[in-house]
């Protein structure tokens, strides 16, 4: 079930505010977009919007997990893009939604009407500026997941995805105290399988394989504990 909700937290309290659309905003700058924002929540599973749908807002993932997909012609299910806390959702200038996004975990959004929005983004070079940065981190981002979907191997595939959530979830210098990482899954194995481009049983396997060579361990259905980093980056094959 859908929730709305005018905003009330501070934005320079906010948990995403050194990453997100906002970071490098000024305290005048940080008042003028809280004058336009306001908070939606979704339970997991619910559709946060429809390919085709008309945008009347642009968000920020405040908490929980998105998946953006694209139906087939023949009506298969592709997950393309995976939003995580302090992503951005929607695009200034484009009125209609391209891709389906979909909660995976509860969620909840820091939304901007998007026509005010907009009108912000013109006369605001810090909004403006960051913009451009999250752009390019984004199109550096599809680039190495194209090389890891066409050249990795399952099991650098499962480490991969390992680090993407280490890095976007841990805070940075806990791994160097020496406790390692531990994180949260995000996905089931089975939206993890359609991700990364495997097969629930290859998914499952390697995580088991992961697990016996002592790169990781495991807690529960969804908790990961990476005993050292520089381990995983080595079975990703990130140098």
């Amino acid at each position: 079930m859908e929730t709305l909700f005018l905003a009330s937290e501070n934005c320079s309290s906010c948990p995403i505010r050194h990453r997100a659309v906002c970071a490098s905003c000024d305290a005048d700058e940080l008042t003028r977009l809280e004058a336009i924002k306001y908070y939606r929540s979704f339970e997991a599973g619910q559709p946060i919007m429809w390919s085709g749908d008309r945008m009347e807002f642009v968000a920020s993932l405040v908490s929980g997990t998105a998946t953006i997909e694209r139906l087939t012609e023949d009506g298969r299910k592709q997950t393309v893009g995976l939003l995580l806390p302090s992503d951005f959702i929607g695009r200034p200038g484009r009125d209609q939604a391209l891709y389906d996004v979909t909660a995976v975990t509860d969620v909840t959004l820091c939304c901007f009407r998007r026509n005010e929005f907009e009108k912000l983004v013109e006369d605001t070079p810090h909004i403006a500026q960051r913009m451009l940065e999250m752009a390019l981190d984004e199109l550096d981002a599809a680039r190495d997941w194209m090389v890891l979907l066409g050249r990795k191997t399952a099991r650098e595939k499962i480490a991969s995805f390992l680090l993407l959530i280490e890095r976007r979830t841990v805070a940075p210098g806990v791994a160097a105290m020496g406790a390692g990482s531990r994180i949260a899954l995000p996905l089931t194995r089975e939206a993890m399988s359609d991700y990364l481009g495997l097969t629930l049983e290859t998914v499952s396997r390697q995580f088991s394989k992961l697990k016996a060579d002592g790169v990781i361990r495991l807690e529960g259905k969804r908790g990961v504990i990476i005993p050292d980093v520089a381990a995983l980056k080595a079975e990703a094959g990130d140098g």
